[in-house]
């Protein structure tokens, strides 16, 4: 099973278009030692020619002109995208939905209900998507009593992979009919398990809090691909940025006590990877104190076109 991650920065990229913060500032003008990274999403596969897109991106053009593995080219029009599986309703994880209207065939779309009422009703894309090629919906059901998990996913077309998703908790976007009232679904990990090895990765690019289940799907990964959105709380606060806490934006900081350093040092031995890096985060800088903090935690740090095989 091969993952491959196509962007590996957070809303709005880096360098972000309007920001002039020392990052974005620093790799434009070639004086800080950091990669420019497109916004998040990955894509799985088995075989190398058939794959899952996990999250849209925005960017997801650019991001299949970097990967061409992504283009089999088996026919005058083709994709090696069989599916899309969105984890929420977020703008830098839906918006690359609109990129992909060309398609032949409907697009196989795999979310949940609270996600598909999101595509449907706050930023209706769905709507939009049916004046062209149409969106084919798999929901994600089978939400278990104790609103841990739902039911595992295979995907025609994609043997030897099966999917387990599950709720976390973190915030429906802005525009969502549920914003102030949560409900399970809006926001998904998913634990991927390669069939023929057993192998896992655990992969959550929006992490607000640690859940007893999300800890025990983290122990049962092979490697945990997380958020890794901003090094302090109150980073984009003290920039001048926002007056957003990381926790009012859904997301767990990495330093500090009960940031994710501390919990992915809490799940032992095993490969880790932040992803959903937000353009403010020091560990951008690859000669910053910060990078070499998680240096020392065994914690990488993903980039554009990083392969991981499980």
């Amino acid at each position: 099973m091969k993952i491959l991650v196509l962007g590996s920065a957070a809303g709005g990229g880096f360098p972000q278009w309007n920001c002039n913060c020392t990052n974005c500032a620093g790799v434009r003008n070639g004086t800080l030692n950091a990669k420019p990274r497109t916004q998040s999403s990955i894509a799985v596969s088995a075989n190398g020619s058939d794959w899952v897109l996990i999250n849209a991106s925005p960017d997801i053009l650019s991001q299949l002109r970097a990967n061409p593995v992504l283009q089999p080219a088996r026919a005058i029009r083709d994709t090696g995208i069989a599916a899309v599986m969105v984890m929420d309703a977020q703008i830098d994880h839906i918006t690359g939905l609109l990129m992909l209207r060309e398609g032949k065939k409907k697009l196989n779309l795999y979310c949940t209900d609270s996600v598909w009422d999101d595509l449907n009703h706050g930023l209706p894309l769905a709507k939009v998507l049916s004046h062209y090629c149409g969106v084919e919906h798999h929901e994600i059901t089978g939400l278990s009593a104790d609103h841990t998990r739902f039911a595992p996913i295979e995907v025609p077309g994609i043997a030897g992979i099966r999917f387990h998703p599950l709720p976390l908790k973190s915030k429906a976007p802005p525009y969502s009919p549920h914003r102030a009232n949560p409900q399970p679904g809006d926001n998904n990990g998913l634990l991927i398990e390669n069939l023929e090895t057993g192998k896992t990765l655990f992969y959550a690019p929006g992490l607000g809090e640690i859940e007893p289940h999300v800890s025990d799907a983290m122990l049962k990964a092979d490697c945990v691909l997380v958020d890794g959105t901003v090094w302090t709380g109150d980073e984009m606060i003290t920039l001048g940025l926002t007056q957003k806490t990381a926790a009012d934006m859904g997301h767990l900081q990495l330093s500090g006590p009960g940031g994710m350093i501390e919990v992915l040092d809490s799940v032992g031995q095993r490969r880790k990877v932040l992803i959903h890096i937000n353009n403010t985060n020091p560990i951008l800088n690859e000669d910053s104190a910060e990078r070499g903090q998680l240096a020392k935690h065994g914690i990488e740090v993903s980039y554009d076109g990083m392969e991981i095989t499980l």
